[in-house]
């Protein structure tokens, strides 16, 4: 397990970071898995065993269930608590009260002391906005952040699934009011679905921010064990919650090309599509989450697969997306400034 600067905050977190979403299986979330806490125990074992000091939850999964689960077991394994970075998040629904949802003042402080009773924890080292919200002006919201931050209840903050612009609105407010800023970025990024290259990732580079990805093999789609025009093997998550959203014939064309790298390191195709995302630069930790210890444990192996250049720039290729303005203009126009100009 090799260890990344989570932006430019000095702290150095695993690759791989153990996902929760699975634990619980509280209405919705039981299509996504349902482990109990002997199976959470187990998983928080051999994470951190691995080497993973990094583990994100969120309040929404399973209606506070999955925080519970991980509370308890980092409680029952007795793990050294400086030593972890447990991350959570806050904007989804509650319940049906009015105020139990979004980023109210209200609403988030409510929540970080729900968060921090369930995890069985006295700080939160990252506390993330779980999408935008609409209706809360982000100088509130943000102003929310920085207080959680002064009172020690919150060392860090981030954000999930936002446009480049409200990451960098919200950056330049922060900077203006001198309050704690979002550190990091999580985000769906895999090799089927780059358009975050687009527009964050260069902001990601640009503002020193840390990417966190979600859903690294798209919901299972880069795992192998679906084929196109076939339906998805009985039990597999996407073959009953088709998400993230994904262009499958783009998706095929990329699980065909990964077929024979596998083959060729002796490894999985899930653990090709997981080291493709270890080679970017700009990515501090990959995100896995497993209904089995097997596919825990295959995720983790991912580590130890080094691709060739070879293997990436084919990787790269089948995978590029296509070209939109105005990033072709740019990166045209980019070209004259990028070659010194020679005077014969």
């Amino acid at each position: 397990m090799r260890y990344r600067l989570l932006g430019r905050t000095g702290l150095y977190v695993s690759e791989l970071c153990l996902g929760t979403m699975t634990y619980g299986g509280k209405g919705f979330w039981q299509q996504i898995g349902a482990l109990g806490q002997g199976e959470v125990n187990e998983q928080v074992k051999l994470a951190y065993e691995a080497g993973v000091n990094f583990i994100d939850t969120a309040n929404v999964y399973s209606l506070g269930e999955s925080e519970r689960l991980l509370g308890q077991a980092l409680r029952d394994l007795a793990l050294p608590r400086d030593q972890l970075v447990v991350a959570t998040k806050a904007t989804g629904i509650m319940s049906e009260q009015p105020n139990d949802r979004g980023q109210s003042r209200h609403h988030l402080f409510n929540e970080v002391d729900a968060s921090l009773r369930r995890l069985q924890l006295e700080h939160i080292d990252l506390y993330q906005l779980h999408g935008f919200d609409p209706l809360t002006p982000l100088d509130e919201v943000l102003a929310s952040l920085n207080d959680l931050v002064r009172s020690g209840k919150v060392r860090y903050v981030g954000l999930c699934n936002m446009s480049a612009w409200q990451v960098m609105k919200g950056l330049a407010i922060s900077e203006r009011r001198g309050w704690a800023r979002f550190e990091s970025v999580q985000a769906y990024y895999t090799i089927a679905g780059r358009d975050l290259e687009r527009e964050l990732v260069p902001l990601i580079e640009d503002q020193r921010l840390g990417l966190m990805v979600w859903s690294p093999l798209a919901g299972g789609l880069l795992t192998g064990k679906y084929r196109a025009a076939e339906k998805g093997p009985e039990g597999a998550r996407r073959t009953g919650f088709d998400f993230p959203v994904v262009d499958k014939e783009r998706a095929f064309r990329c699980v065909d090309a990964m077929r024979p790298i596998a083959e060729r390191h002796q490894a999985t195709i899930a653990q090709v599509a997981l080291a493709w995302l270890l080679a970017k630069a700009f990515v501090s930790s990959v995100i896995i989450g497993a209904k089995t210890m097997a596919q825990l444990r295959d995720n983790l192996a991912a580590t130890r697969l080094q691709l060739s250049a070879e293997d990436l720039d084919a990787l790269d290729q089948v995978s590029q997306l296509p070209v939109e303005y105005p990033g072709w203009m740019l990166g045209m126009q980019g070209r004259y400034r990028a070659t010194p100009p020679v005077k014969e």
